[in-house]
């Protein structure tokens, strides 16, 4: 990329350069990203755990209610 182009991005307001960040990230397949060791493992730790995360999860509904009775 040429270093003028990089300098006009840098010039953008923060919100502008956010929304270029992210639609920059979301173009990327999910093969385009590397995952270092520890990352994949902890991706593999939670895909194990997450059946039986949902069996003793509750709903967001009954949280909301739980957490807003509590913070009144």
């Amino acid at each position: 990329m040429q270093t003028s182009v990089i300098g006009d991005l840098i010039k953008l307001p923060a919100s502008e350069r956010l929304e270029l960040i992210s639609e920059l990230w979301n173009s990327l397949d999910s093969e385009h990203i590397p995952l270092t060791a520890a990352q994949r493992d902890e991706l593999d730790r939670r895909l194990l755990t997450l059946e039986e995360d949902r069996k003793t999860g509750i709903p967001w509904e009954v949280l909301r209610h739980e957490m807003a009775s509590r913070y009144r």
